[in-house]
C-alpha cells in the first residue's frame, strides 16, 4: 500500500479484506448508540450534564483538527472518531465537572493519548479512558467527591461508595442515583449494547467475559449472594465499560481468543479493585491495564500460518507412517 503523503510503501501479509462499511460509518453508529445515555444523563442531571457533553465533544473535535494541522496531516474529524472520544469522555465524568477541566481532559485524550501515538488506529490506550484517568489523578476532588442526585442535584455518595444507602434494585437499574453522566441508566446501556451487537459493530467476546468474570468472582467472594452480583452489575461503570470501552477496535486484541482473555482480565481486575482495593470502582484501571497487554495477547493468541489445523496433524501422522 502506498502512502500518498510520502514515498513510503507499507507491506503486510495477506489475506486482505475490504468491506463496504467504512470507519466513519462505524463511528457514526457508535455515536447513535450513545444517544440514549446522553439523553438520560441530561434528564437526570440537567443542564450541567448537557454542558459537559457539548464541551467535551467540541473540544475533542477542535483539538484533533488543530493538532493535525500543526503536524501537517489531513484533517480527519469527518471520521467521527473525535466525536466518539468526546462523548465517551463526557459520559464517564461527574455532571458537575468544571468546564475547563473537561476541556483539559479532552486535550489529553486527543493529543496525548491519540495524536502523539499516530492518530486513529495507532493509540495504545483507550483515549477517552486515558483522558478520564488524567482528570482522576489531577483533580481527585472534582472526580471523586462531586456527585449529585438526579433532578435535585443534592450532594451525595455513589452506590459503590455507600452501598448501604442503595437497596432498591429498580432504582439502580433505571439510573436514578448519583454517578457519572452516562453510566447510571442500565436500561439505556443494554439497549445500546443490543444495537451494536445486532449491527455487528462490536464483538461479543470481550464484553461477555468481562461481565461474567466480574459477576462470578463477586458471587464467590460474597458467599454465593445473588444480590451482590446484581448490585455489581447495576452500579458503577461495569456494563458501560463492557459495551463501549473493551470493544474499541484499536485497543482490543485482534483475535477471538485474545478478546476472551482480554475481557476476563478486565473483569478480574475490576472485581479485585472493587472488593479489596482503595477505590470503589476499578473499571477504568482494569481496561487501561489490559490495553497495555494487548500486543502480548495478539502474539500468543494468533494461529501461525500452516499450524493448528487438524488436517495438518493428520497429514503429518500419515507421512510418518
Amino acid at each position: 500500500m502506498a502512502d500518498n503523503n510520502s514515498n513510503n510503501i507499507y507491506l503486510s501479509p495477506g489475506p486482505h479484506f475490504s468491506g463496504s462499511i467504512k470507519s466513519n460509518m462505524i463511528m457514526l453508529m457508535v455515536v447513535i448508540s450513545l444517544l440514549p445515555e446522553c439523553v438520560m444523563g441530561v434528564i437526570y442531571f440537567g443542564l450541567p450534564a448537557l454542558i459537559t457533553i457539548l464541551a467535551s465533544v467540541a473540544s475533542c473535535v477542535v483539538f484533533e483538527a488543530i493538532f493535525q494541522k500543526l503536524i501537517k496531516r489531513p484533517v480527519s474529524v469527518g471520521d467521527f472518531s473525535a466525536v466518539v472520544t468526546g462523548v465517551l469522555l463526557a459520559l464517564t465524568l461527574p455532571p458537575t465537572m468544571p468546564v475547563w477541566q473537561t476541556v483539559l481532559g479532552a486535550f489529553f485524550a486527543i493529543v496525548v493519548a491519540k495524536g502523539l501515538f499516530g492518530g486513529l488506529g495507532c493509540n495504545v490506550w483507550n483515549p477517552a479512558l486515558t483522558g478520564r484517568a488524567f482528570l482522576f489523578v489531577s483533580f481527585p476532588t472534582a472526580m471523586g467527591s462531586a456527585w449529585v442526585t438526579p433532578f435535585d442535584a443534592v450532594s451525595t455518595a455513589t452506590p459503590l461508595a455507600k452501598p448501604e444507602a442503595y437497596t432498591d434494585l429498580w432504582q439502580l437499574f433505571t439510573g436514578a442515583h448519583a454517578g457519572s453522566i452516562g453510566e447510571t441508566c442500565i436500561i439505556a446501556i443494554l439497549g445500546s449494547a443490543l444495537f451494536l451487537l445486532i449491527t455487528h459493530v462490536i464483538d461479543w467476546r470481550a464484553p461477555l467475559t468481562m461481565v461474567a468474570t466480574a459477576c462470578l468472582c463477586t458471587f464467590l467472594a460474597n458467599r454465593f449472594d445473588v444480590n451482590a452480583v446484581l448490585f455489581a452489575l447495576t452500579t458503577g461503570g461495569l456494563l458501560f465499560g463492557a459495551t463501549f470501552m473493551v470493544t474499541d477496535y484499536t485497543t482490543a486484541p485482534l483475535t477471538g481468543a485474545g478478546r476472551l482473555i482480554f475481557g476476563a482480565g478486565c473483569g478480574l481486575i475490576t472485581f479485585l479493585i472493587r472488593q479489596y482495593g482503595g477505590f470503589p470502582e476499578g473499571v477504568m484501571f482494569s481496561i487501561l491495564i489490559m490495553n497495555s497487554l494487548v500486543p502480548f495477547l495478539n502474539k500468543i493468541s494468533r494461529r501461525k500460518y500452516g499450524y493448528g489445523l487438524k488436517k495438518d496433524k493428520a497429514s503429518k501422522e500419515g507421512a510418518q507412517k
